[in-house]
């Protein structure tokens, strides 16, 4: 069994065990957790759409689809505040530094509290900018619209949550991500029945349920960080919370994967923008597929997650044999999960689109272009894992350059294929996006281990 230094926390935060084993037990114990905490958000997408369509148009489904994907868009869009806290508390756990560990969520959630009050001044200039690129018709811009007026509100609670989201892996906790997740996620699709199915309040039902549940869980979240913290029993210095150089280190890696974030979202904001121009039929089946990447992406970031972790802490130790196993592991669990996906698309994908909507025609055409979704887990894995190594490495750079060059290759194949082939067409661009991202990451990727010297570490078994 391989051993090397990681900061095990069994008891108290950021008291280190010295080596400890790290096994593919270790990796599933991480991982798991943060698997079931990911899928609950699918899950509650899934419901969100079988509710919506089960009512009497695709209309719903469609409004749903496209304010679902703006918020996302939104929201999103300050990712690398889970991502960015995440690597910068890994390292410091790898460290052992208790000071900056306190410090790795505060700043974030400061920042994140200030961009949502920004997004509640900005809500009507956003609504309008999305609805005006989407070219929905008036009946499903009007829902979408007013979907998106109630779910902006709930912005300061999610950008926190991004925060104690990425402050519990980077801590190695990963079962509080579940318990956050789950308490959110069961209060949503609860109040999602309560609201549509019992009150008939339709997309608007829909969206107060999300609000509710994203701000309780907020506040559930931070009483537990406040539980992890006290083990440190350091008292916040208003110096350490602004250290300049800090702040820098932070912001400039934030923004680095704020912008590929911003590219990542914007490609799947843009595939279904180019899907609404063949019909609300076909932007309803493009939302019903759509819902097999979600659970596809939440499961295979169970492992990237995890390797964000375990690879922040082996280089906050710089130990280049501990990240060399680390990725080992995570990588063979990677394609397993891939290759699972890809068998329970082709048996049950069918049942899962009769599940989502009971439109006939939408269930016709969602099968027919399931093919696309058989083979997506296994040229997609490749990006999702390598994020997760570049974000423990704290290689954001690199990962801005990849997207931005994915962005292009994506944008400039999407014309040519839609006109020569069609809604298929789109689906094969979709394909060369997420291939070009794992490629760009390859290219990058020898140079991390070259930048560590190697540390002895214990024999195998």
């Amino acid at each position: 069994m391989e051993l090397f230094i990681i900061m095990e926390n069994n008891n108290k935060l950021g008291q280190p065990e010295g080596l400890s084993k790290v096994s593919h037990r270790r990796i599933l114990q991480l991982a798991i957790p943060i698997i079931l905490a990911n899928l609950t958000t699918p899950i509650l997408g899934a419901v969100d759409t079988a509710v919506m369509g089960h009512l009497d148009s695709p209309s719903y489904l469609a409004a749903v689809s496209i304010g679902a994907i703006i918020i996302q868009f939104v929201f999103w869009g300050f990712g690398f505040l889970r991502m960015g806290t995440t690597g910068l508390t890994a390292q410091a756990f790898g460290l052992n530094d208790k000071i900056e560990l306190q410090m790795n969520f505060l700043r974030p959630a400061l920042f994140g509290i200030l961009m949502g009050f920004i997004l509640w001044v900005l809500q009507i200039p956003i609504i309008n900018f999305s609805l005006y690129l989407f070219e929905a018709s008036d009946t499903v811009e009007m829902l979408a619209s007013k979907y998106f007026a109630i779910r902006i509100w709930s912005a300061p609670a999610v950008l926190i949550n991004y925060c104690l989201t990425g402050w519990f892996i980077g801590i190695q906790k990963t079962k509080l991500t579940l318990i956050l997740h789950a308490w959110m996620n069961i209060i949503n699709i609860i109040l999602d029945l309560v609201f549509v199915v019992v009150f008939d309040y339709g997309i608007v039902g829909v969206a107060i349920a999300t609000v509710i549940a994203e701000v309780s869980a907020t506040i559930i979240g931070i009483i537990i960080y406040r539980r992890e913290i006290r083990n440190v029993k350091l008292k916040i210095r208003l110096l350490n919370l602004l250290n300049l150089s800090k702040i820098k280190k932070l912001l400039g890696n934030n923004l680095n994967i704020f912008i590929r974030t911003f590219c990542l979202i914007f490609a799947f904001a843009y595939f279904t923008s180019v899907a609404a121009k063949f019909g609300s039929t076909i932007l309803a089946v493009n939302a019903v597929l759509l819902q097999f990447i979600h659970f596809l992406s939440f499961g295979l970031d169970g492992f990237a997650q995890t390797a964000e972790t375990l690879v922040g802490s082996a280089l906050g130790a710089k130990n280049r044999m501990a990240y060399k196993l680390v990725v080992k592991k995570v990588t063979q669990w990677s394609l397993i999960i891939g290759i699972l996906y890809s068998i329970i698309y082709y048996f049950l994908g069918p049942l899962l689109i009769d599940l989502l909507t009971d439109l006939t025609e939408v269930r016709t055409l969602s099968k027919e272009f399931l093919i696309w979704l058989i083979f997506f887990p296994i040229v997609a894995l490749w990006a999702y894992l390598l994020d997760g190594i570049f974000i423990g490495a704290m290689r954001s750079n690199d990962m801005r350059n990849g997207m931005l060059l994915s962005l292009a290759i994506f944008l400039g194949s999407v014309n040519f294929l839609i006109e020569n082939y069609g809604y298929n067409g789109l689906w094969a661009a979709l394909y060369i996006f997420m291939f070009s991202r794992g490629i760009t990451l390859m290219i990058k990727y020898p140079q991390i281990s070259k930048s560590l010297k190697v540390v002895p570490v214990s024999n195998t078994d």
